[in-house]
């Protein structure tokens, strides 16, 4: 029960950091409004948890 717990205030205290970063120092980030931005924007956390999958099933293969 203890490590649910833990693991939902971590959830909440990184959405609020996330939170606050996008209110407040996301106007100082310009970043130019091209197609491979949102390119990368749209497509890097697919990417990204296709690799994480990927490598964990690949561990998975190799674990006694």
């Amino acid at each position: 029960m203890t490590n649910q717990i833990g693991l939902i205030v971590k959830v909440m205290l990184l959405s609020a950091i996330l939170s606050f970063l996008i209110k407040y120092a996301e106007p100082d980030i310009l970043i130019p409004a091209t197609t491979i931005n949102v390119l990368i924007i749209i497509l890097s956390p697919t990417v990204i948890v296709a690799l994480l999958l990927g490598a964990r099933l690949i561990w998975a293969k190799h674990a006694p």
